[in-house]
């Protein structure tokens, strides 16, 4: 009958489960770590439009010509900025601003407290889920939380 030899290296149950474990665990982690792709997209939009909100209202301010921001099917424009200035589409497709509401930038130094709020167009549940908001004197943000004045002042 023959036996096991000493110097046979096999693996053991015990030792098949921890590395199952050890590779679980590390998928888990893995896959917790990885951002939602629209989520993520929509974080980006918002940035960007912070970024530009900011970068119209400091061309207003120094023209001093009035530069409204406004929704449109394909995207947004900036009535008051010469064509072309500033982008006017979403860097995802799928972004889009529940405003209706136009926001005025300027030309003065202090603005009205305004928000625009953002969905991707994936959004069942078609309520914000980003928005990009001003207290009329600090710069715009991006919040996850509706600010005070969640839509514009008529």
């Amino acid at each position: 009958m023959p036996t096991l030899a000493a110097g046979n290296k096999g693996f053991t149950l015990i030792e098949m489960l921890v590395v199952l474990a050890i590779i679980a665990i590390g998928t888990a982690g893995v896959s917790l770590a990885m951002r939602d792709s629209a989520q993520s997209a929509l974080e980006r939009d918002a940035q960007r439009l912070a970024a530009l909100l900011e970068s119209a209202r400091s061309k207003s301010r120094a023209t001093g010509v009035p530069v409204v921001w406004r929704t449109q099917a394909s995207g947004f424009v900036f009535e008051g900025l010469a064509r072309n200035t500033l982008p006017q589409a979403w860097l995802d497709p799928q972004t889009q601003s529940l405003n209706a509401r136009p926001v005025l930038l300027g030309p003065e130094p202090i603005i009205g407290p305004q928000s625009v709020a953002l969905s991707t167009a994936s959004n069942t549940a078609s309520r914000p889920l980003l928005w990009v908001a001003t207290d009329g004197l600090r710069p715009f943000t991006v919040q996850t939380t509706p600010p005070l004045a969640a839509v514009n002042p008529p």
